[in-house]
């Protein structure tokens, strides 16, 4: 059965929302998300070799908790974006968004007519043909998301002409990949990063599109609040993981001595 978008619903009422990168391709993954209590969640498919049905698993897993299950892409395939969308994805994010054209493309795979040209089917979101489709089909189209990262100097040029495509919900920063288009691989903090994301946020605020930040340091959440950004990332799973269990690690041994 088709849902309500919950983080659709938080950014257009401006509330604070908080999501997180499920990159362990398990729906146990999404159980700790979800019982950590975050709003929403990205499963990645684009860094990740991962099977269409975990995919599906993951997205009901989501579904359990109220969680609104996002899918970022490899790539912008129009039958990619139509099988996960079909499998119960409430949102598809796209990575290295560089052009108009190219978003423009995706927004129409991911939306039916006559927003878009997505493929009609009855499937998981549609209720199996439960209900009226035709009423389906225009739900569908309101509670499907579209999010672009900005991940090259490119698409930080081109931002305007992005934020201007009707159909994007949301731009999310890719400040890693842009740092290496940059010049100053993984120098996430370095000046002209930092600029280049300003001025994306800046240019998304002015088009009234929300835009998603990543904490990746203690004072990052009260800079990003002080330019009106309410929506989060804090990275991925395995890196939390990875740092509470080296943490944890670290502690025992000091006990131990």
């Amino acid at each position: 059965m088709l849902r309500t978008n919950q983080l659709k619903r938080a950014l257009l009422e401006g509330k604070e929302v908080f999501g997180v990168m499920a990159s362990m391709p398990t729906a146990a993954s999404i159980e700790l998300i979800g019982e950590a209590g975050f709003d929403y969640v990205v499963i990645d498919t684009e860094h990740v070799l991962i099977n269409p049905e975990t995919v599906e698993h993951m997205i009901r897993t989501a579904e359990s908790y109220g969680m609104t299950p996002l899918v970022r892409v490899a790539d912008t395939e129009p039958k990619q974006l139509l099988r996960l969308l079909d499998g119960g994805a409430q949102g598809i994010v796209l990575p290295n968004v560089e052009s108009a054209a190219s978003l423009a493309n995706a927004v129409a795979a991911c939306k039916y007519a006559p927003e878009g040209a997505r493929s009609l089917n009855a499937g998981r979101p549609g209720g199996f043909g439960k209900s009226s489709l035709v009423e389906y089909v225009g739900q569908a189209n309101q509670e499907t998301m579209v999010i672009a990262m900005i991940e090259s100097c490119r698409g930080v040029q081109q931002i305007e002409a992005i934020c201007a495509v009707p159909g994007l919900d949301m731009v999310l920063e890719g400040a890693a990949d842009l740092s290496q288009s940059l010049g100053v691989t993984w120098q996430t903090d370095h000046p002209d990063v930092v600029q280049s994301l300003e001025h994306v946020q800046r240019t998304a605020q002015a088009f009234g599109i929300p835009y998603g930040a990543f904490l990746r340091h203690s004072r990052a959440k009260a800079r990003w609040q002080a330019r009106g950004v309410h929506t989060f990332m804090l990275g991925d799973e395995r890196g939390i993981a990875f740092r509470a269990l080296q943490k944890s690690l670290h502690e025992a041994k000091d006990v131990s001595h």
